[in-house]
């Protein structure tokens, strides 16, 4: 089960990268790269097909990552997924957030997890501080019925 301590760890990263940026517009990771940025900060976008992500340089794997990123946010299908966890583990990247999603329940049941910081079944955008509009209405809510991590 995931801590507010676990969350306030993550979130006190100040070099993240972004895996499943795309060139759909429509796509939750571009508004996780987009939200962070607006916070403040450094975010490193990673997709393997992309050179250039919204006017930043970006990386096609997790390997290729300056050593500054110390905390990542996957939001890819969960058989990306996997692949990118153990690339993050490779690198030495400690905070993981595995987005809404981006991983099935047999992965999270059996990922190791000893020294990682691993998030899952959260939303990033409803704990990157500050938290406003729809994410602030569903942190609102789920603190409000008891679904808010201790």
């Amino acid at each position: 089960m995931v801590s507010m301590e676990n969350i306030r760890e993550f979130t006190s990263q100040k070099n993240i990268a972004v895996a499943g940026v795309s060139r759909n517009s429509k796509k939750f990771g571009n508004a996780i790269f987009k939200e962070l940025k607006k916070k403040g900060i450094q975010v490193y976008p990673v997709h393997p097909n992309m050179d250039e992500f919204e006017g930043q340089k970006c990386f096609p794997d997790i390997g290729s990552l300056p050593v500054e990123v110390s905390g990542i946010v996957i939001n890819t299908r969960p058989d990306v997924t996997k692949k990118l966890v153990d690339e993050a583990k490779q690198k030495g990247i400690k905070n993981i957030w595995l987005q809404q999603g981006s991983a099935d329940k047999d992965y999270l049941n059996n990922l190791e997890t000893d020294n990682y910081n691993i998030i899952s079944k959260q939303c990033i955008l409803m704990f990157a501080d500050p938290v406003n509009g729809v994410h602030g209405f569903h942190r609102w809510m789920r603190k409000n019925f008891g679904k808010f991590p201790h």
